[in-house]
């Protein structure tokens, strides 16, 4: 139970991740079929399960097409999509840098940087050859690897989201380890989400974001880093050079109807940066944002679908 005796949470470990699900009633079973479509999800998406056709397609690298069940195949259609945008800072490819890096996984050194030339001509996502009639995916050179870790968890937090709202369940709010998807409101009106300060305690929040009805997801470049020399290198690799993104931004929200959406946009953005992003996001008003910044500010694209109350008297409030 939760200090509020009116929302029940359940808990479980999956995808890597302390998964927390809240409802209004006390409902084991309901909790149960949540983590066992959660599991489900997991082993259809992950990279790291042998047997899985995101690793079949990964083995078949430079030999041949994989075909893949529907849901595999429209969620890596999309994810190649975005990939190819102009400009996109998203790359479903990325992952062979991201292994070499090993940023999360005890890697503190920097690569080579022939290791890195090598393996970005493996990233290049036109390389991913999709056949809608077989449904198939191929990687035309071997060695290539595509992994939906940047999207997959969005995803599966909509799915839970559906399948909650089949069940009849009008409130309730699913975090699936930084993806937070929510059903109707909260306990006091509205579900809060911290925001967390960077490169702090764990619970120290430098904000909160209250929502109705809508995803929360951030990403920054506290979560999973390393120092060398005075230099922070952190796990939001740049596709185009292979090395740590660096601009003015230590984290990004985005608030947004689906998670999946969150996972897409936070990416994209991170790669923009604040000034370009502020002015991109004039034209998607279903999609807002907060930025925060490395000299302290908290900028808001806006506040159409949601309301945020500051924590810290270290940050700025910015509000366009």
């Amino acid at each position: 139970m939760t200090p509020d005796d009116r929302v029940y949470a359940y808990s479980a470990v999956l995808m890597g991740s302390p998964i927390l699900l809240k409802l209004f009633e006390h409902n084991e079973s309901l909790a149960s079929g949540v983590f066992r479509l959660i599991k489900l999800q997991e082993n259809t998406f992950t990279v790291n399960r042998a047997h899985s056709d995101i690793m079949a397609i990964n083995h078949a690298a430079g030999r041949d097409p994989v075909t893949v069940s529907e849901p595999v195949y429209a969620l890596i259609r999309r994810a190649k999509a975005i990939s190819c945008l102009p400009d996109s800072h998203f790359n479903f490819t990325i992952g062979p840098l991201v292994k070499r890096w090993k940023i999360g996984f005890n890697g503190h050194t920097i690569p080579a940087a022939q290791d890195i030339k090598t393996l970005l001509a493996l990233t290049d996502p036109e390389d991913v050859i999709l056949d809608e009639q077989t449904r198939s995916v191929f990687l035309q050179k071997a060695g290539m690897e595509i992994d939906l870790g940047a999207i997959a968890k969005g995803y599966i937090a909509d799915v839970v989201r559906d399948y909650l709202r089949e069940q009849q369940v009008e409130n309730a709010l699913i975090n699936l380890g930084g993806n937070v998807q929510t059903l109707g409101s909260g306990a006091e009106g509205t579900w809060a989400i911290g925001l967390k300060k960077p490169f702090s305690d764990p619970d120290a929040l430098i904000g909160v974001i209250n929502v109705i009805g809508k995803s929360v997801v951030t990403s920054g470049i506290y979560e999973r880093y390393f120092e060398l020399d005075g230099h922070c290198y952190h796990h939001i690799l740049d596709p185009k050079t292979g090395y740590p993104l660096d601009n003015e931004l230590l984290s990004v929200t985005i608030v947004s109807e689906d998670s999946i959406d969150g996972d897409i946009w936070t990416t994209l953005l991170y790669g923009m940066g604040v000034e370009k992003s502020l002015a991109y996001m004039s034209q998607i008003p279903h999609i807002e944002a907060i930025f925060v910044t490395r000299d302290g500010r908290i900028i808001l694209s806006s506040q159409r679908q949601f309301t945020f109350m500051p924590l810290d008297d270290c940050y700025r409030l910015v509000t366009y």
